[in-house]
Order: C-alpha cells, then sequence, then structure tokens
C-alpha cells in the first residue's frame, strides 16, 4: 500500500472536495481518497506506485493546482486503512 499526501490550492469548499475527489477516482485505482478544503490537501491510499504527474493529469480538467507531494506508508488499523 502507498499513502500520498498532495497539498491542493484553489478548494474553498466540501463541493471541492467532491470534485478533486471524483477526478483522482477516475483515473487511480484508489482504496481511499479524502480531500479537505481546511486543511487544503487530500489523502490517497492506493496500491498503485505513483508520481506526482500521474495526480497532475487527474487533476488537469479541474483547475486545481498541485503545491506539495509527499508519500508515506499508511497504517491499518481495525476500522480502516489511515
Amino acid at each position: 500500500m502507498n499513502k500520498y499526501i498532495l497539498g491542493i490550492d484553489g478548494m474553498r469548499c466540501g463541493m471541492c472536495e467532491m470534485h478533486v475527489e471524483e477526478a483522482i477516482k477516475k483515473v487511480i485505482s484508489a482504496k481511499r481518497v479524502a480531500a479537505s478544503h481546511i486543511n487544503k490537501n487530500v489523502v490517497i491510499i492506493t496500491q498503485e506506485n505513483l508520481d506526482e504527474y500521474d495526480f497532475e493529469k487527474a487533476l488537469k480538467e479541474t483547475g486545481y493546482r498541485i503545491t506539495s507531494f509527499k508519500r508515506d506508508v499508511p497504517v491499518k488499523r481495525w476500522y480502516g486503512w489511515r
């Protein structure tokens, strides 16, 4: 499993979060995608090994911009991936 944390510029509300999540889900097979306009980021947990370009391609049509890119190792909890 891989965990990616992307800083996103341009999200202002819950609807923006949904647009970002849907755009990523269309291109990337992910176990979990969670966007937050308050934290200005999106967390993706997936089996795939990806780089920043893959996410830029997914968000290209939405108008949101990636400000930071971090790859981390997710932790499996009894209630799901974190």
